[in-house]
């Protein structure tokens, strides 16, 4: 199948700077990208689509989520981290079902997807469980199982370390490239307060061996961080370099309050830090060092974090609160320009996920798309378009979401999911768990 976007607005790349190509026109044969100009194509295609006044860009990236955490929007409110995990969300979680976890995360991807995200990196429980359901979406997503021992000491938390580190390996065999490449089985540590020396040791080994890279929550909060460095006189960045769990690229979520060491191990690693501003100001968590961390060389991606903490999966919302944010933290109104909160959004999320054939509305990249219809009240007038993006645009702007080629979203309808039916299932599921 081959489809023509012709008379849009295309957000494009240039030595990379970001530019715009007007009334343009877009192509899609199959999976990829196969012409962008402002001369219209020799080529026939099976269809052509109209986009007068819509904008293409490309889909955005999650890149640190829990989908499932859908069911407990909201939970918890009010409380600092700590309290948060132990006191609301873990007596919650220990109540959920498999059937849960899967009806949360598939009405996540319902919001994703309206929002314009073509791809997320997810940590939850057995992944294995989802990844039929995340196939037949259409979604692109980076997950495995979430690794943890919470007690060392207790046979329990033994054994769900076990359980989870086979699930870990059994779901990379099954289902890594599966669906043409849309799932990627990476590992899933938890963070370094939930894990034990032992349990680094076997999760470097396995990473090794398979080449996974590490997903993990890294020096959320000052506690945190501080404990960490009591324990082991190390900071956690540093505690996971010497187990060799930074050496494939890994994925670092929140880092609000990582040093300049750790900073300066995560550039020469490869490592990515992954700044979710509104969960962290939500819980009062602090504000990362996104600024210095670009300066010294580190790719930063945008997450949302789950909807416990947030309460939304609004990546839109996530490149505004960043670079204002910056702005402000920093007194200085080009700490965080608008490009670089976009490129957090985009390419450089695809790159923290390992996904090169993507992030830019190019010949030859995958045809991950994203329309946005800018004859809105709040859109005009377009004296700036990229600050549009960053400023002004909302998820609800969004009128198409592509990925590889097969539209999944378009005007409020869903193509791959039963909205109405995973509605249903999913308030009765929230309700059967918080009354």
């Amino acid at each position: 199948m081959s489809t023509l976007f012709k008379n849009a607005d295309i957000l494009v790349r240039k030595e990379g700077k970001i530019g715009f190509l007007r009334s343009a026109y877009l192509g899609v044969d199959g999976a990829y990208i196969d012409y962008v100009s402002e001369k219209a194509p020799a080529k026939e295609y099976n269809a052509v689509k109209d986009m007068s006044g819509k904008l293409l860009i490309p889909g955005l990236v999650n890149a640190h989520t829990h989908t499932p955490m859908t069911l407990l929007r909201g939970v918890g409110s009010g409380l600092p981290l700590q309290r948060w995990l132990f006191e609301a969300i873990f007596p919650v979680e220990d109540k959920m079902t498999a059937r849960d976890v899967v009806i949360g995360a598939r009405f996540a991807i319902l919001e994703m997807l309206a929002c314009g995200t073509t791809c997320y990196q997810d940590m939850y429980w057995d992944y294995g469980e989802l990844a039929p359901m995340v196939l037949e979406s259409g979604i692109k997503v980076n997950a495995g199982a979430v690794l943890q021992m919470n007690d060392p000491s207790a046979q329990w938390a033994k054994d769900f370390f076990e359980r989870r580190f086979a699930a870990t390996e059994r779901f990379f065999k099954e289902y890594n490239n599966a669906g043409d490449g849309r799932i990627h089985a990476n590992m899933q540590i938890h963070s370094e307060y939930l894990t034990v020396d032992e349990s680094l040791e076997r999760c470097a080994e396995m990473m090794q061996r398979y080449g996974m890279e590490v997903h993990t929550h890294i020096s959320e909060t000052r506690s945190e961080h501080e404990e960490c460095i009591g324990r082991h006189n190390e900071t956690p960045i540093a505690h996971f370099e010497r187990f060799g769990l930074l050496d494939t690229g890994a994925v670092c979520a929140h880092c609000v309050w990582v040093s300049d060491e750790d900073l300066d191990i995560m550039a020469r690693k490869g490592a990515t830090m992954v700044h979710n501003p509104s969960s962290n100001l939500k819980l009062g968590s602090g504000i990362a060092p996104v600024s210095k961390a670009i300066a010294k060389g580190v790719n930063v991606a945008l997450g949302t974090d789950g909807t416990a903490s947030n309460n939304n999966l609004n990546m839109f919302e996530e490149m505004h609160i960043a670079s204002i944010l910056q702005n402000g933290a920093n007194n200085d109104p080009l700490a965080l320009s608008a490009q670089e909160a976009f490129d957090m959004a985009t390419i450089n999320g695809y790159k923290a996920l390992h996904r090169d054939d993507c992030g830019e509305l190019a010949e030859g990249k995958k045809a991950d798309i994203v329309a946005l219809d800018m004859d809105k009240p709040h859109l005009l007038p377009d004296a700036d378009t990229l600050a549009l993006l960053v400023y002004s645009a909302q998820g609800s702007d969004v009128c198409m979401t592509m990925v590889d080629g097969k539209v999944l979203y378009e005007n409020g309808e869903y193509k791959t999911i039963d909205a109405e039916k995973c509605k249903t299932e999913y308030l009765a599921a929230a309700k059967a768990l918080l009354g």
